[in-house]
């Protein structure tokens, strides 16, 4: 396998640019209007892709969670009619392709179920992505290998074994690879993120690795770049304080933009290890070097 994987034209993977996912999920809280606003938040930070989450309520959500009442912003409801309220229909799927286009940004969404993975197969995304929760469901995992877009999955509450078996289910299904070290706890407590996992996963892997965060904060998935992370991905939100699970573990777009700047300088500054004297060293060793 390579280290790269070509996303719609776009190399990624060591040598190249490091790929940005601005992850929507369902933070649009099923309003089109406002995935759009994300969408356009995410072009103009400089991001490179936008991720949503898709799921078929009646095969993702558990039946024993189906008729647990929850409070949301349209009041009590079940968490069934909760996941078909934030859902989006294929009309609305379409609308967003095209809003995507109109900002040259690539944009796939996490299948959570089979039927999802289905759906997604009347759109052109530009590549796949597996959520943490969903790489053991081998079952799910082959029909997305069938797809013949790039894969990319995360290895949040995962053991190596189960890394190794998507992995190979992925690879034996023909599929272009990128892993994501991510922890699913949200927010992530800094001292669980274990950033050091990127080596561990691109020694095990020869493909490109990649972070998914989940914390409050910027500084620490700059440094899973350093790390040699070769996409980053992070929940974006429009304000941390709208309703849903995901916003307290989002950036918003003042944030975002802080990131995407601090990722593009660390990429200019780590350089390709070569020992070098620069031009703008000389007058400095002409002045201070004692012979």
């Amino acid at each position: 396998m390579r280290r790269t994987v070509d996303i719609e034209g776009r190399v990624v993977g060591d040598g190249h640019s490091v790929f940005i996912i601005a992850e929507i999920g369902i933070n649009h809280n099923g309003d089109i209007a406002i995935a759009k606003k994300l969408i356009d938040a995410a072009a103009q930070c400089g991001c490179d892709a936008v991720k949503f989450q898709k799921r078929d309520p009646e095969q993702s959500v558990p039946k024993d969670q189906r008729g647990v009442m929850r409070e949301t912003p349209w009041g009590m409801m079940t968490y069934l009619d909760y996941r078909y309220r934030v859902e989006f229909s294929k009309d609305e799927y379409h609308e967003i392709a095209r809003h995507c286009r109109t900002r040259n940004l690539a944009w796939t969404a996490s299948c959570w179920d089979v039927s999802s993975a289905k759906f997604l197969k009347d759109f052109d995304v530009a590549f796949h992505k597996i959520p943490s929760a969903l790489i053991t469901n081998l079952h799910l995992v082959a029909e997305i290998a069938t797809s013949g877009k790039p894969i990319i999955f995360s290895t949040g509450m995962s053991t190596l074994d189960e890394i190794d078996s998507c992995y190979e289910a992925l690879v034996k299904g023909g599929a272009s690879v990128g892993i994501m070290h991510t922890t699913s706890t949200y927010p992530c407590p800094v001292e669980e993120l274990n950033l050091r996992m990127i080596g561990t996963l691109r020694e095990r892997f020869a493909v490109p690795v990649g972070y998914s965060g989940h914390e409050v904060g910027l500084s620490t998935t700059a440094a899973a770049v350093a790390l040699g992370a070769n996409l980053v991905e992070r929940h974006i939100t429009l304000d941390r304080s709208m309703w849903g699970t995901d916003q307290a573990a989002s950036v918003e777009p003042v944030g975002f933009q802080r990131l995407v700047r601090d990722i593009r300088a660390i990429e200019r500054a780590l350089g390709d290890g070569v020992k070098r004297v620069y031009v703008s060293e000389q007058p400095s060793r002409t002045k201070l070097r004692v012979l």
